[in-house]
């Protein structure tokens, strides 16, 4: 590694090895595992690091101190994560690591370990620019959590604290396809539609059961209603629907798990009171709504708009073009995204397939997005 450009094999090597590490949600031990080879990469970097207890996998921080004339700055946020979808035996079985007409495929590779390498060998250039005399970097204070994927229940608070006093939130998914950033994301929420009825003989006494599934039936339809009467556009998609056992059996439980996407901050408003307040329509049964995860809308603004055009200048240095454009996948840009602080995400690797078996990174731009996210932390 020297001070203008990574040594794109280094980087392979070490995507590599981060995507044999399988980490699924949910796993503590291997993410725990994962996360102090992730603390030992940030401390050879020169970060004070320290882990956030969780009890599916510890969140990760990590304090790179400034440099030169911008030690004393308000710092920069990177995010991460570092669980993936994937269960563990992908890597033996329908997605082996493999580097192809320089493509590298794996599970987590795009999804986001080439991110976390991409982050890595940034503030390894920005580094060694201060070393050789530049004009110096703000602190940088990372954050890679655990369970991105399922809405980062546990993490989402950290996130909003860890942005409290930063200057700008660089976040490192995946970009648009053509390598632009993501300026603003729609919110996310993952909803439980429960429903609590009374068991009994399907035959022999009928009358006296209230069939869950039944009500839930009823209730989604409701749902649809309350979705389709939002003032914006939402994405709600009925993922899993349980209840009941046996066809002589009234079912006196079945639940549905929801997602929901908005556009808007008050279409999420609306949907989610809706939501909330649903009542059984049946006699004697009970609903109820719970909120598992939520990611508020990220509205593109002119926080956002003002870190792109500092990006763009940074990117020009490089003889690079950078646009940015909304997108509709959530992440933990939504939360600091939300909170009026400048925000942009995408600054992993360009690639395809995120949770898809063909998940692979175009290994090229593992050099051009570290050299890019370096050039901005010196225009910052």
């Amino acid at each position: 590694m020297n001070g203008t450009a990574p040594d794109v094999d280094a980087m392979v090597d070490r995507l590599e090895s981060y995507v044999r590490h399988e980490t699924p949600t949910g796993d503590a031990a291997r993410l725990d595992a994962f996360g102090e080879v992730l603390l030992a990469r940030h401390r050879e970097l020169g970060a004070t690091v320290r882990r956030v207890a969780a009890p599916g996998g510890d969140h990760l921080v990590m304090e790179h101190p400034g440099r030169g004339a911008k030690a004393g700055a308000a710092p920069v946020l990177f995010l991460g994560h570092h669980d993936t979808v994937w269960p563990v035996g992908q890597l033996d079985g329908p997605m082996p690591w493999r580097v192809a007409d320089g493509v590298a495929h794996g599970p987590g590779a795009y999804d986001m370990k080439g991110g976390l390498v991409v982050m890595e060998a940034a503030l390894e250039l920005a580094r060694d620019a201060g070393e050789a005399g530049g004009t110096g970097r703000p602190p940088v204070r990372v954050v890679v959590v655990a369970d991105e994927e399922v809405g980062s229940p546990t993490a989402s608070a950290l996130v909003a604290e860890a942005a409290r006093d930063a200057v700008a939130v660089l976040g490192f998914e995946s970009p648009h396809p053509d390598g632009s950033l993501k300026s603003g994301r729609r919110g996310s929420t993952r909803l439980r539609l429960a429903v609590e009825g009374v068991e009994a003989h399907a035959a022999l006494d009928p009358g006296a059961g209230i069939s869950a599934v039944d009500e839930l039936v009823d209730q989604l339809i409701l749902v649809r209603s309350i979705v389709r009467h939002a003032p914006g556009d939402v994405l709600c998609n009925v993922g899993t629907i349980a209840g009941g056992g046996r066809t002589n059996v009234v079912p006196a439980a079945a639940h549905a798990d929801i997602g929901l996407r908005f556009a808007d901050a008050e279409s999420e408003r609306v949907v989610l009171d809706g939501l909330t307040s649903l009542r059984p329509i049946r006699s004697g049964a009970a609903v109820t709504a719970e909120v598992m995860s939520r990611r508020p809308t990220w509205a593109p603004g002119e926080a956002s708009a003002a870190l792109l055009g500092t990006v763009r200048r940074a990117a020009a240095t490089l003889d690079l073009r950078i646009g940015g454009a909304p997108a509709a996948g959530g992440a933990d840009t939504n939360t600091t995204g939300s909170l009026g602080v400048p925000t942009l995400d995408g600054f992993g690797p360009r690639g395809a397939g995120a949770h898809a078996v063909h998940e692979q990174v175009v290994v090229a731009s593992l050099e051009e997005r570290a050299r890019l996210v370096a050039a901005v932390l010196a225009e910052i």
